[in-house]
């Protein structure tokens, strides 16, 4: 018996093959590009992510998949008209063209209250009120509104459904009630009968029509952070998840609704519980775009040994803008304090450091809404530095473990397939060490860089 997970994600489409005891047995990976047809704007072509994943699962699938979970990009705006063909290329999480929308929104509406969240230019009902304003015609044949997996999910099984984790994030979610927002819908305008079913996550929604995986059932799914923590274990109160990939998440469990404007407040993969997620835009983005920035030196040469706080040079990770615990897309990225005495180490140390503060800054707004913290498991691309991992139990003065399991959304998507979930294998823990002391003022100098600084992005 197998089940598969399927992640429609940034830069490829995953699937992934695991056992009934969550030990994988295949993965394949094939890859789209990203669109940037204008400053700011980001675009993917569904049909590109549909191709992608037919091939993936083609090369894992065996002939014992008792279920598929599906997974991906979250935010991102799929249009469809009323032959289900896709009018115009998704504009994804990270597109930033829809300030102006999001000012709007926040003016007529109550979306905080509403949705559990602000508006912010990556979720997908601004990206709605664009297309009306300014691509009428395309506005004028739309008959269907689908997240990126979902997508998938309608070519797999000609089905219209979303999942509640990944719902939250629209902008259209009443979070509190997990369903759709009614009142939402008609301030802005957009058709109840657009958008799809809501389901839980482990709830089947539909069947694999045709192909090899005929009649297969296909669970709700989630979005790639609630999926990833899934993968984590982090399902339960007390559990931290926090993801170093191209963008950095923190993602705690929760038993009970809460809300904090400045976090994102969505439901969990998990019946009756939610999560408090904070995302920064850049985190071992950043650390990518400075190492290609010294040259394209290998990681673990680059990595040299600098003191702990940088002696004094604090790095501000806002090379995307960002999201928590600032949603401003005019943030930028900064070196401060240089002075000739600085090495290549330091500006290393500190890009590291600036990334730990700035996760710091989601566990800090997730303490004063109330919730205590057991353990922090960290997991993504920049968690294999030993390192980083360090300057992470330094800087949030907690235990870090390490997650076992590295293949991220697309797991935790296939272990939704499962009535009984395998606990993850979880490697030696990290405690904080000597320099977690002076890293406290280091974050406070960090802290009140931002507020000095944000008028100045703003004016450039």
């Amino acid at each position: 018996m197998s089940f598969l997970g399927v992640d429609v994600g940034t830069t490829g489409a995953k699937a992934l093959l695991v056992d009934a005891h969550g030990n994988v047995k295949a993965s394949a990976t094939h890859e789209y590009p990203m669109l940037h047809p204008r400053p700011l704007w980001a675009e993917q072509d569904p049909k590109e992510w549909w191709e992608a994943a037919q091939r993936s699962i083609a090369q894992v699938a065996d002939g014992h998949v008792e279920a598929v979970g599906l997974t991906g990009q979250m935010h991102g705006l799929v249009l469809l008209d009323a032959k289900g063909e896709v009018l115009r290329p998704c504009i994804m999480w990270n597109d930033q063209r829809t300030e102006a929308q999001c000012a709007d929104i926040s003016a007529k509406t109550d979306v905080l209250s509403l949705t559990g969240n602000r508006v912010l230019p990556g979720f997908t009902a601004p990206k709605i009120v664009w297309v009306r304003e300014h691509e009428p015609d395309v506005y004028a044949r739309i008959a269907k509104v689908l997240l990126p997996k979902d997508y998938v999910r309608y070519r797999l099984t000609g089905e219209f459904f979303t999942d509640v984790s990944d719902a939250s994030g629209t902008s259209l979610f009443d979070v509190q009630r997990r369903a759709w927002s009614d009142e939402m819908l008609d301030a802005l305008e957009i058709p109840r009968a657009w958008l799809p079913e809501v389901t839980e996550s482990a709830e089947v929604s539909a069947k694999v029509r045709g192909g090899p995986l005929d009649g297969t059932s296909v669970v709700g799914g989630a979005g790639d952070q609630a999926a990833q923590a899934v993968g984590a274990g982090a399902v339960q109160e007390g559990i931290v998840s926090v993801t170093l990939g191209t963008s950095g998440v923190v993602f705690a469990a929760s038993d009970s609704y809460r809300m904090d404007p400045r976090l994102h407040s969505f439901c969990h993969a998990v019946r009756d519980k939610w999560h408090l997620m904070g995302v920064m835009l850049s985190a071992a983005g950043s650390l990518r775009w400075y190492r290609d920035l010294m040259g394209g030196e290998q990681y673990d040469e680059l990595l040299a040994a600098a003191p702990p706080s940088s002696d004094g040079v604090i790095f501000l990770p806002y090379l995307s803008g960002e999201r928590t615990p600032h949603p401003d897309p005019h943030a930028k990225g900064v070196f401060f304090g240089l002075t000739l005495r600085h090495t290549k180490a330091h500006l290393t140390r500190a890009v590291l450091e600036g990334v730990a503060f700035g996760l710091r800054d989601s566990l800090e707004l997730m303490r004063a809404q109330g919730l205590s913290f057991e353990q922090v498991r960290v997991s993504g691309g920049g968690a294999k530095s030993a390192l980083w991992r360090q300057i992470l139990a330094d800087v949030f003065n907690t235990e870090i473990v390490t997650v076992g399991v590295t293949e991220g959304a697309a797991y935790g998507a296939a272990l939704l397939g499962m009535a009984e979930r395998p606990e993850p294998t979880l490697l030696d823990p990290i405690l904080p060490g000597p320099d977690a002391e002076g890293y406290a003022e280091t974050y406070r100098r960090y802290r009140a860089l931002y507020p000095a600084l944000a008028e100045r992005f703003r004016d450039e």
